[in-house]
């Protein structure tokens, strides 16, 4: 009977000494990490084993984040540090979260012609050159309001630079020149400045500058490998002023556009799906050392710029009557022409609310404004999209009234009356904490406009990849006779070789 029983005792005996083992070997691992704590750490962590654990999550520049519940370690070559993660600075949390987040882009870029983007600023360039060398002089962009749509500007500033050495490692993009490596394409056309500056029609041409350029764009790209291998569908076209590409986008709609809102475009041709909303550059200047306070501005509500406008804009004079009369109410006509910009960035910086209203498109620029003066944005524009909502929680630091409740007598000025001291300092001090994810620079910087950008833009690649992925399904097709008995390569179709 014994005998019998022993094979079972020592399977006990086998089982208690491997929980030791485990338990041990466990403790040791944590006394080891706080070792490497309290002495400032030697700076030989096996990055190869750290990479294969679900605990550690990759950042920027070969940093390492060991995530719990409460505490993150900060590990890099230099340094090894243990911070309470509710400690943390909200900046700090944002960086934090769009670092674990961040996608590097591969973005391949046609070597267009000058007279598709540089050239439009008067650039001229030097022998066979088709880009401007940045190390030299930067074009200056036209300001005004040609600065609200100069996404295109940044854009391809930030990837002619992404070849050169940079030590913050900033980068969200990066450009490679083999198109098959690429994880999306993209088309320098400078849409918007083309528009804005060639839609008229010089004599003796009988079509204006900007639409024979989106004609031979169209010509371009249709017959580009490229754009035969995926239908388009990993192109990035930037369309940012509402009437820009407005010749062209029927026929090259199935690329990705960036664009400032979808109010000039039917559903087919762009949607949130498959586009990306991108924010206006804004035109007043930033409230640099924001020291005021709830009381210190004076105005409850600010609004000056155009009233009477059409489509969707109707509520601007509808609300100009409205709320004309009312105490510390300024809601008045006004253009950048002469000092309109310091007039409104004066009027914004002191004011406690931004209205932002909709006019002959969802967006505008003032919005943007807003936020760049910390005056908390008031948005009345029912058909809004909004850049990078997936990250950003508007609510935090906006006003939303839908526009039939706007039209209600006293509707509009009792709610922004209801809003106290507490709760807009909250929102206050939130828009000084977000304010960067909205400024356009060069060289572009951690989580800036342009790096937010290409973030959204490598958000759609896997659902590119997978729908093109999809229409490969059937690349091999019957021809003629029973279905399926003579098989094509899809090669043949799309132009691959």
């Amino acid at each position: 009977m014994a005998d019998r029983n022993a094979p079972s005792f020592g399977l006990i005996s086998r089982n208690s000494k491997f929980c030791l083992f485990s338990i041990t070997s466990f403790l040791f691992i944590l006394s080891w990490l706080f070792v490497l704590r309290s002495t400032g750490g030697p700076h030989f962590i096996d990055h190869s084993l750290l990479t294969n654990s679900k605990l550690f999550s990759v950042i920027d520049n070969g940093s390492y984040e060991l995530q719990n519940q409460n505490f993150i370690l900060h590990s890099s070559p230099n340094q090894s540090v243990l911070v309470n993660d509710e400690e943390e600075a909200p900046r700090e949390k944002d960086l934090a979260k769009c670092n674990l987040n961040k996608i590097m882009l591969k973005v391949f870029m046609y070597d267009l012609p000058p007279e598709f983007h540089f050239k439009l600023l008067d650039w001229k360039p030097e022998g066979d050159s088709v880009w401007p060398n940045l190390q030299t002089k930067i074009p200056d962009y036209p300001g005004g309001l040609n600065l609200q749509h100069s996404i295109e500007y940044w854009l391809t500033l930030d990837l002619l630079a992404s070849t050169f050495h940079d030590p913050t490692g900033a980068h969200s993009a990066i450009r490679v020149y083999n198109s098959s490596e690429a994880d999306v394409i993209f088309v320098p056309f400078f849409s918007s400045l083309s528009y804005n500056r060639y839609s008229k029609v010089v004599s003796p041409q009988k079509k204006n500058r900007n639409m024979l350029l989106q004609e031979k764009l169209v010509r371009f790209l249709t017959t580009q490998e490229e754009w035969k291998r995926s239908k388009g569908r990993d192109h990035i076209i930037m369309a940012h002023h509402p009437n820009s590409l407005l010749d062209a986008r029927m026929k090259l709609w199935p690329a990705i556009f960036i664009l400032a809102d979808f109010g000039r475009y039917p559903l087919n041709i762009a949607n949130v799906e498959k586009d990306v909303i991108a924010p206006y550059k804004h035109v007043i200047k930033n409230f640099i050392n924001d020291s005021s306070n709830f009381d210190a501005r004076t105005t409850l509500l600010y609004f000056q710029g155009a009233i009477y406008r059409k489509d969707g804009g109707f509520i601007r004079q509808e609300l100009f009557y409205l709320l004309k009369e009312e105490k510390d109410v300024h809601f008045t006509f006004g253009s950048v022409h002469g000092d309109g910009i310091k007039q409104a960035s004066k009027g914004m910086h002191s004011s406690k609310f931004c209205l932002n209203i909709a006019g002959d498109t969802p967006s505008s620029n003032r919005l943007f404004d807003a936020i760049a003066s910390h005056c908390v944005p008031v948005i009345i524009s029912d058909e809004i999209e909004l850049p990078y909502e997936d990250v950003l929680d508007y609510s935090e630091f906006c006003i939303f009234v839908r526009t039939s409740d706007a039209l209600k007598d006293k509707f509009l000025i009792r709610l922004i009356r209801s809003i106290g001291k507490e709760e807009w300092t909250r929102m206050w001090e939130r828009l000084k904490e977000i304010e960067h994810f909205f400024e356009f620079q060069y060289p572009s910087q951690e989580d800036d406009a342009v790096q937010m950008i290409w973030q959204a833009v490598a958000h759609k690649v896997s659902s590119v990849k997978m729908k093109l992925h999809k229409s490969r399904r059937f690349s091999r097709s019957e021809v003629g006779g029973e279905r399926g008995s003579i098989l094509i390569p899809w090669s043949k179709f799309s132009g691959e070789k």
